[in-house]
């Protein structure tokens, strides 16, 4: 509550100013946060369409307490659902990805913008914007959240990590589908 107030004081009593000033505290936190171990949390499965598809999903945390919460239980189930709706997900962040993969990607969007006979500069523009079109497509913390497309997976990390004081990671997940080859 004093922090609220104190975002009042420093905004002139700007209602708007202050939320955002306390969003961006707020993001700082988590910011801060996310360098800490995170060596509790929990492994949950989650099963759709009528048992056709599973996931099993590890995310972690710092203490056994937050694991225990209802808000991080609804996380881990949110991050379970995203990864059941999307299949072509294939890590957690760009990072996990192999350099090779991404490399392979790069040139293939570099040959099809080459083809438009735009200028180098303007080609290596189209390449990253494509590449980051591409890692929302495959990994989880690029997401737009199924719920709220306004928000990315990596946001809905965040404000977890800021309301539970902790930090939280997604370590790994395993998707299954009916029929699917492995």
């Amino acid at each position: 509550m004093m922090e609220c107030k104190k975002a009042l004081v420093d905004t002139g009593g700007d209602l708007e100013a202050a939320v955002k000033l306390l969003r961006e505290k707020g993001a700082a936190k988590a910011e801060k946060r996310m360098g800490r171990s995170t060596s509790e949390g929990i492994v949950h499965a989650y099963i759709h369409g009528g048992g056709r598809i599973g996931v099993l999903i590890e995310v972690n945390c710092e203490t056994d307490f937050v694991a225990r919460t209802d808000q991080f239980k609804a996380l881990v189930n949110d991050l379970a659902m995203q990864v059941a709706a999307n299949p072509q997900i294939r890590s957690v962040s760009h990072e996990d990805l192999p350099e090779s993969l991404i490399e392979a990607e790069k040139d293939i969007y570099r040959k099809q913008a080459e083809a438009s006979g735009k200028p180098a500069a303007v080609i290596e523009k189209m390449v990253d914007g494509r590449i980051a079109k591409y890692y929302e497509e495959v990994c989880l913390l690029d997401q737009p959240f199924i719920k709220d497309d306004k928000k990315k997976i990596s946001d809905l990390v965040k404000e977890a990590i800021v309301a539970t004081g902790e930090n939280i990671s997604v370590r790994r997940f395993a998707r299954f589908q009916l029929g699917e080859e492995a």
